[in-house]
């Protein structure tokens, strides 16, 4: 098995550093579901994650107004972050400039429900294939996966799958997808995805939700055989959850050892 990287992210939501439950994000008659609200500025998680030597962790600006606290986090950790939300074909190359090593979209070239292989072209146009991640987030609907967009409200027809996973690699460098209908809940990964993903995906490709603990850990380390890195959110202890941040990175340093 290939080495388990934990890659880590950080959160904006209204300029600050939080953990919030994805699905509750963009819906009008709905809260945000906020687990947890930092004290510490973007610098600071970048700082730790620099010092940790981890790379390829995720800045993900969920909304506006949290551009300023990106750029901040990018200085603090240049060529050792990735960038994703709202970034189009105009503005990918800022933040490349600004020190991101990729940016990470989905919204943008899943539109209108659909594939549109124009902006696609034209993010690999802009920053180059090297330097795109595509978030291929996705839920169940009648026992298939299908990527969601535009804060995971809305079902585009985009199934995941063997075939559309081979397509898509060859516009990208890597995959982070989410497991939508369990991220932020600490509640257990989605076994059947982390088994389809680690059959289907030949670049690499990280998965995010729902571990939250050392045993979640190597369970998900068997069931992927090598094949998926994992980021943590809420379930870590610098995210105000139980699984100590220091043990994640030690456990994927020492090769998965508990």
């Amino acid at each position: 098995m290939e080495q388990l990287e934990f890659r880590p992210c950080i959160d904006l939501h209204d300029g600050k550093v939080k953990q919030i439950v994805g699905s509750t994000l963009g819906h009008e008659d709905q809260e945000v579901v906020e687990n947890f609200i930092s004290t510490h500025s973007s610098s600071y998680y970048a700082k730790m994650f620099a010092k940790d030597q981890l790379t390829g962790g995720h800045v993900i600006m969920l909304g506006s107004g949290n551009e300023e606290a990106a750029f901040a986090a990018l200085s603090t950790y240049p060529g050792g972050l990735q960038v994703g939300g709202g970034i189009n074909a105009k503005n990918a190359q800022q933040y490349i400039d600004a020190g991101a090593s990729h940016v990470i979209v989905t919204s943008f070239i899943f539109h209108n429900g659909m594939l549109d292989l124009v902006r696609l072209e034209q993010l690999v146009t802009a920053v180059g294939k090297e330097h795109l991640v595509i978030d291929l987030s996705c839920r169940m609907r009648d026992g298939k996966w299908f990527v969601v967009t535009d804060k995971w409200t809305k079902f585009s027809d985009f199934e995941v799958n063997a075939d559309s996973i081979a397509y898509i690699e060859s516009f990208c460098d890597e995959l982070l997808i989410h497991a939508v209908d369990v991220e932020g809940k600490k509640d257990g990964m989605q076994e059947s995805l982390v088994r389809d993903l680690a059959a289907w995906t030949t670049i690499p490709t990280t998965y995010a939700g729902g571990v939250h603990s050392l045993d979640d850990l190597k369970k998900f380390q068997d069931i992927a055989n090598g094949k998926l890195h994992v980021t943590i959110g809420s379930a870590l202890s610098i995210f105000g959850g139980d699984l100590l941040y220091s043990d994640v990175v030690n456990y994927c340093k020492k090769g998965g050892v508990l």
